[in-house]
């Protein structure tokens, strides 16, 4: 499960109005503003993503049948920050091959990036739905890391985005079982800090701290994770086995300081110091990475929570 990289490398969407798959370029917005009236300016994209993605735009034209090759192609504009380019890139793939789950899995998530919760919920479910029965895989991943080994699986992320989609929509039961699900995917110590993370908070919310420490086991002092350091580290605060100041990350917005510092967050509201939770959203919600997993959690506890 790579849920810290997979989400939002680069903080920006633009909105494009029935976007044409074979446009050769996109139409930038200069800014994006979400759902509680916040304006960010939109960086350019890195040369290097932009090679990427005209490589696998080219790989897709010259292939237009084969599915992997419009998921890259999907891919490669999403990390662009071309949320609406790439979910047309991927309904075009549905159009053609309706029971392909990653198509599914994929414009699921980028739903979740523009905020439409419902039908990334019919999406994942529809994913959820296409893989019963058939064996796992492992998702190749668009920004390796440094040991260039993959961490997620086709099943896991699944289960992460319906969980977290759920989550966001405070749906927590459903979260729950999602995450279950996700957790029991693979053995991968990356995947099982990152579920048991969501796990635990959602048992929190919930009410019922016995059974969030109940779902700690899992995690362990010896066991080394390759990407998912941050909810590692929430993991272990949950132990008892590190100080919540530990986790206190000041800088600049990113998809891991965010993991962080939502989950810090949301450890001081179950604790119940609101003030402190509302302080630590507050800031996390003036940070860059407006579509980290992160800061939508924190946007939908604010709307829920604070903005009254």
């Amino acid at each position: 499960m790579r849920p810290i990289q997979l989400v939002c490398i680069f903080s920006f969407l633009f909105a494009c109005s029935a976007p044409q798959v074979q446009k050769a370029e996109f139409d930038q917005e200069h800014s994006f503003t979400t759902p509680l009236g916040k304006t960010y300016e939109i960086p350019s994209p890195s040369s290097k993503f932009l090679e990427q993605y005209h490589a696998a735009k080219a790989t897709y034209e010259s292939n237009p049948e084969d599915v992997e090759a419009l998921i890259w192609y999907g891919r490669r504009t999403a990390y662009l920050g071309q949320y609406q380019d790439a979910i047309a890139i991927y309904s075009l793939g549905i159009e053609k091959f309706p029971n392909e789950p990653k198509l599914y899995r994929h414009r699921g998530h980028r739903y979740i990036s523009i905020r439409e919760y419902d039908k990334a919920i019919a999406d994942l479910e529809k994913a959820a739905e296409l893989i019963q029965g058939t064996a796992n895989e492992i998702e190749p991943d668009g920004m390796p890391n440094a040991l260039n080994i993959p961490v997620s699986t086709l099943q896991g992320n699944i289960y992460y985005h319906l969980g977290l989609v759920y989550y966001l929509q405070h749906e927590y039961e459903k979260a729950y079982e999602a995450y279950l699900k996700c957790r029991e995917s693979g053995s991968n110590y990356d995947n099982i800090v990152s579920s048991t993370h969501w796990l635990f908070m959602i048992q929190q919310r919930l009410g019922n701290p016995a059974k969030a420490d109940s779902l700690l086991a899992p995690i362990n002092a010896d066991s080394t994770v390759i990407e998912n350091q941050s909810y590692a580290d929430l993991c272990r605060l949950y132990k008892g086995w590190i100080p919540v100041d530990s986790l206190t990350q000041t800088g600049p917005g990113n998809p891991s300081n965010d993991a962080v510092r939502y989950g810090v967050a949301n450890w001081y509201l179950y604790h119940g110091d609101t003030a402190a939770a509302k302080e630590l959203m507050e800031e996390l919600l003036n940070s860059q990475a407006f579509s980290s997993f992160g800061y939508l959690a924190a946007e939908s506890d604010w709307i829920k929570l604070f903005e009254k």
